[in-house]
C-alpha cells in the first residue's frame, strides 16, 4: 500500500476538464493508481501564467479536482486520518489536498483558511520562487521567512495544515524549524550528497527533519535522482541514504511524476517511469530493507505525521 506525498494530477485534471472531460480520474485510475496507490496528496501548483491572478487559479482547480472527485466512485477527499482510514477500508483512494507553494493565499491569512475549509491539508510554503511567505529555491536571493510568513506557520499550526518545506531555500528551511514546533515534511526532495541539485536537501537538513519526527518523501524526478543516469537504483540509493541519516521512519515517497505533463512528456527515472512499475520498487525496496521498514517508508510514516498534526 502506499501514500504519495506529492502528485501534480490535479494540474491535469484542470486542464482535462476545461477541455469539456468529466469523470477524468475515474476513468483513468489504473493508469494514475493501479492497484498500491491507496493515499496521495494531490498538490496545485500555480503556472508562470496564473502568478499574477494565483487565487482564481487556486480556486478553479480545488473546484475541478472537487468536482471530479464527486462524479467518482473510487475516490474520496479526506480531512484527517480517520476519513482516510474509513475511506481506504471500503475501497476508495483517499485524496489530500494540498497547495504547492503560498502563492494562492496572497498575504492574507482569512485566504489561508479559506483553503483549509476547501480541504487543505498540506502547504508547500514556496514554489522554487519567490512569494509573499518567503524566498525559493530559485531566487537570486537568499531571504528566508517574510513576517507574513512567520503568521502563515502559526496559523497553519493552529488549523492543522501540514508544513511542507521542499522548494524553500535554506534560510527559509531553517527559519521554519525556528518557529514550528510541530513535525515537518518535505514532500518530494532527496539527498544532495547523492545529487547535487538545490531542489534536494543537505545532510543536515534530512537529520533535522527526522529529529522533528518529520517525513521526507524521496522524489522521482530524474535531475533530483542523478545527473547522468537517473534510474530506479539510484532512486531506491536516496531513500537508503536518508534512512541511514533520519532513520527509516523519517523517509517516506513523494514520486512527483510529471510524464503527463505538456512539456515533460519522456522525463522519467530509468525503470520507474510511471505507477505501473511501483512492484519494480517495492520488489527493491524488500531487498534493502525488512518488511516492517518497508511498510513504514511506503505509507506509515507519513501517515503518523499526518495523524499528528492535522488529527
Amino acid at each position: 500500500m502506499i501514500f504519495d506525498s506529492h502528485s501534480d494530477l490535479p494540474t491535469l485534471v484542470h486542464l482535462k476538464r476545461k477541455e469539456g472531460e468529466t469523470n477524468f480520474l475515474e476513468r483513468n485510475f489504473e493508469r494514475f493508481f493501479g492497484e498500491l496507490v491507496r493515499a496521495r496528496v494531490m498538490a496545485v501548483w500555480t503556472p508562470p501564467e496564473w502568478r499574477q491572478n494565483p487565487t482564481a487559479y487556486g480556486l478553479n482547480v480545488f473546484n475541478s479536482i472537487l468536482n471530479d472527485v464527486e462524479e467518482s466512485m473510487s475516490f474520496e477527499i479526506v480531512k484527517n486520518t480517520g476519513e482516510m482510514r474509513e475511506a481506504i477500508k471500503g475501497g476508495r483512494v483517499a485524496l489530500w489536498l494540498g497547495l504547492e507553494g503560498g502563492e494562492p493565499i496572497g498575504e492574507s491569512l482569512d485566504l489561508l483558511e479559506i483553503f483549509y475549509r476547501l480541504g487543505l491539508r498540506v502547504l508547500t510554503l514556496t514554489w522554487s520562487l519567490r512569494n509573499a511567505i518567503g524566498d525559493g529555491v530559485f531566487e537570486r536571493t537568499n531571504g528566508g521567512l517574510t513576517n507574513f510568513g512567520v503568521e502563515v506557520v502559526g496559523k497553519a499550526e493552529e488549523l492543522g495544515i501540514i508544513i511542507d518545506l521542499s522548494h524553500i531555500n535554506e534560510t527559509g528551511f531553517w527559519d521554519a524549524l525556528d518557529v514550528t514546533s510541530f513535525p515537518v515534511i518535505a514532500s518530494h526532495s532527496n539527498a544532495r550528497k547523492l545529487c547535487d541539485h538545490s531542489r534536494n536537501l543537505t545532510d543536515e537538513q534530512i537529520k533535522a527533519i527526522g529529529e522533528r519526527e518529520g517525513v521526507i518523501g524521496a522524489v522521482a524526478i530524474p535531475s533530483f535522482v542523478h545527473r547522468e543516469r537517473p534510474t530506479i537504483e539510484k532512486y531506491v540509493e536516496h531513500i537508503a541514504y536518508m534512512a541511514d541519516l533520519a532513520g527509516y521512519r523519517h523517509v517516506g515517497l513523494g514520486f512527483d511524476f510529471v510524464y503527463y505533463l505538456p512539456g515533460w512528456s519522456g522525463r522519467s527515472v530509468e525503470g520507474f517511469e510511471d505507477e505501473s512499475k511501483i512492484p519494480n520498487l517495492m520488489e527493491r525496496l524488500s531487498e534493502t530493507f525488512s518488511e516492517k521498514e518497508v511498510e513504514a517508508i511506503t505509507f506509515k510514516n507519513f501517515e503518523r505525521v499526518f495523524e499528528r498534526v492535522v488529527g
